[in-house]
């Protein structure tokens, strides 16, 4: 299994970025795929998820309104859409996947992850 994440960089204050994330090895339609960002100094928390098969989304409340995830069946691609991006939205992105149970927003939940895409907001 590989999840390869890119489209990091460095944007400005409100500005947007999409993040994407290449899922191979295996059929990922009843996995739940997430997206966690890890600041510096900080722990792994968890921004958003979607069940691949079904589309439903789940948002932490730091990103709602302003990240959407979404998923390209045909590519098995997730994606990240991040708009109104603020300084402590950098972090180093991770796509994750899980045969877990819906709505946990754990990261012990997640079975396999990507390397990371860096994000960078300037103020």
């Amino acid at each position: 299994v590989q999840l390869q994440a890119s489209g990091g960089g460095l944007v400005r204050t409100g500005g947007s970025l999409r993040l994407s994330c290449v899922a191979s090895g295996r059929t990922f339609s009843s996995y739940i795929m997430g997206w966690f960002l890890q600041a510096p100094g900080k722990e792994r928390e968890f921004a958003a998820s979607i069940y691949w098969s079904r589309g439903n989304t789940n948002y932490a409340d730091s990103v709602k309104g302003r990240f959407t995830i979404s998923r390209d069946n045909a590519k098995n691609t997730v994606y990240l859409q991040t708009n109104s991006l603020k300084p402590e939205d950098t972090a180093v992105y991770y796509c994750a996947a899980s045969r877990g149970s819906w709505g946990s927003r754990s990261y012990d939940q997640y079975d396999y992850w990507g390397q990371g895409t860096l994000v960078t907001v300037s103020s």
